[in-house]
C-alpha cells in the first residue's frame, strides 16, 4: 500500500482548510464554546493518528502493522468524508452573506445530518456489510458442452485477502458453511488469497481446508499473492514467501494451477479447467502464459479459464477467433468496494468490473466476481461480498 507524497500533501492542506472553516463557524455560530472545542481537540487527535499511520512501515512491517495502519487511515478518511459534506454546507450557507450581510444556517444542519449519515455508512460497511455474503446464481450456456456436464455446478470465490481478518476465522467458516449447503461439483478461486505476505494465511489454513467440492477446489494466484506489495531483504526471501504460499494452498487440499490445466471427467466426457498466473495491465507484472497453460486453445474441448485480472480477457480473448474458451472467470476489481444502484467508480478504471460480459458474437463470456474480502480500505459500501454459483447448460442451436 504505497502512499504518494504529492497527493498526500495536497490532501493535508485541503483538510486543514476544512478544519479551520468548521472551527471558525462553530466558534461564531454558538455562544457556548463546547462545539468549537470538540472540533479543535478532535482535529488534534486525528492529525496525530494520521502522522502515526504515515510513519508506520507498511511495506516492511508484518501483517499486524498493516492492519493497524489500515484502520487508522480508514478512521481518518471516514471522519473527513463527513467533514467535507459539512464544510460544503457551511459555504452554501454563507452565499446570502455576500448579498444581504446575513448567513443562512439551515444548510449547516442539513450538512451535519448528511455528514453523520455518511460516517454511519462508512462504518456500517466496515463492521457489518463487508461480512454480508451475497450469493449470486448465474446460468451459463456453452456451445458444445458435453451432455454429461449439463447442470454442472461451479462455485466461484475470489479475493479473500485473508490478512485483513487477522487471526479470526469466523467469516471464512461462514463461507465454508454456505458452500457445504450448496454442494457444488467444483469450486474455483480466482486469486488474491493474501495481501502481501504468505504468513497471513497460516491462521486460516484449517478453515480454508473445509472448503470442498466433489471434483475439487481449483485456485490461481492474483497480483497480491506474489509479494510485490511488500519490501523484502532479498529476492531469495521473497521467493521463500511465494513457495510458502504455494505449499499452504496445497496443504489446504486445493489444486493450484500455475499456468496449468486439469481435466474434469464424467464418464467418457470431460471439460478443461485452465489456470493462468496473473496477467494484467500496468502496473501489475505479467506472470501468466495461456499458451503454456493450454497450448491448443483453438481445439473443441470445453474450457473454463481462471484468470485473476479481467484485463486479460479484454486484451487477448474477447473477439479472438483463434481462442476457443467460452467462459473466463476473474476477480481483482472488488468493484472498488463501492457500488450503489448498480453504479461503481470501478467503471472508470475497468471496462469489465463486475458481473457477466460477452464479446461481439457472445462466443467468449467473462464473469467478474467482485470478491469476498477487502484490501487497504476495510469497508464495503454496497459492493457486498460475492459468492457466485454457475450452472452450465448446453447452448441451444438457433434454427
Amino acid at each position: 500500500m504505497r502512499i504518494p507524497f504529492l497527493p498526500v500533501i495536497i490532501l493535508i492542506l485541503v483538510n486543514l482548510l476544512v478544519d479551520s472553516l468548521i472551527y471558525r463557524y462553530l466558534r461564531h455560530r454558538f455562544r457556548s464554546r463546547r462545539a468549537a472545542k470538540i472540533q479543535f481537540w478532535s482535529c488534534i487527535v486525528l492529525w496525530v493518528i494520521l502522522i502515526v499511520a504515515l510513519c508506520l512501515p507498511r511495506r516492511g512491517g508484518d501483517n499486524s502493522i498493516l492492519l493497524t495502519d489500515m484502520w487508522i487511515l480508514f478512521t481518518y478518511v471516514s471522519v473527513y468524508a463527513a467533514k467535507y459534506i459539512l464544510a460544503v454546507a457551511i459555504l452554501i450557507g454563507k452565499i446570502p452573506h455576500v448579498f444581504y450581510r446575513r448567513s443562512w444556517h439551515t444548510p449547516f444542519w442539513i450538512g451535519l445530518s448528511l455528514g453523520a449519515l455518511t460516517l454511519a455508512v462508512f462504518w456500517f460497511g466496515a463492521l457489518i456489510n463487508r461480512f454480508r455474503i451475497d450469493v449470486k446464481e448465474v446460468t451459463v450456456e456453452i456451445a458444445g458442452l458435453p451432455e454429461a456436464f449439463d447442470g454442472y455446478k461451479i462455485v466461484q470465490l475470489s479475493d479473500f485477502h485473508t490478512g485483513t481478518y487477522g487471526t479470526s476465522n469466523s467469516y471464512i467458516d461462514k463461507i465454508a458453511a454456505k458452500i457445504l449447503q450448496i454442494k457444488p461439483d467444483a469450486v474455483v478461486f480466482t486469486g488474491d488469497i493474501v495481501n502481501s505476505r504468505a504468513s497471513e494465511i497460516d491462521s486460516h489454513i484449517k478453515s480454508l481446508s473445509s472448503i470442498k467440492a466433489k471434483d475439487g477446489v481449483y485456485a490461481v494466484f492474483g497480483n497480491h499473492d506474489y509479494g510485490d506489495y511488500a519490501d523484502w531483504p532479498s529476492d531469495a526471501i521473497k521467493e521463500e514467501s511465494r513457495e510458502h504460499l504455494r505449499n499452504a494452498i496445497r496443504e489446504m487440499g486445493w489444486t493450484l494451477l500455475l499456468n496449468d490445466t486439469r481435466f474434469v471427467k464424467r464418464n467418457s466426457d470431460s471439460i478443461a479447467i485452465i489456470g493462468v498466473e496473473n496477467i494484467g495491465d500496468p502496473p501489475f507484472p505479467v506472470y501468466g502464459s495461456l499458451s503454456k497453460a493450454y497450448p491448443t486453445v483453438a481445439d473443441s474441448t470445453t474450457k473454463i479459464l481462471l484468470s485473476h485480472n479481467p484485463a486479460h480477457w479484454v486484451d487477448s480473448i474477447a473477439d479472438n477467433p483463434n481462442i476457443n474458451i467460452p467462459l473466463t472467470l476473474s476477480g481483482h476489481t472488488h468493484a472498488m468496494q463501492f457500488e450503489l444502484c448498480g453504479l461503481s467508480p470501478a467503471a472508470l478504471r475497468y471496462r469489465t468490473w463486475g458481473g457477466l460480459y460477452a464479446d461481439t458474437d457472445a462466443t467468449h463470456l467473462l464473469y467478474v466476481n467482485i470478491g469476498l474480502g477487502t484490501v487497504g480500505f476495510p469497508s464495503r459500501i454496497g459492493a457486498t461480498p460475492e459468492l457466485t454459483i454457475f450452472t452450465l447448460r448446453p447452448k441451444k442451436q438457433s434454427l
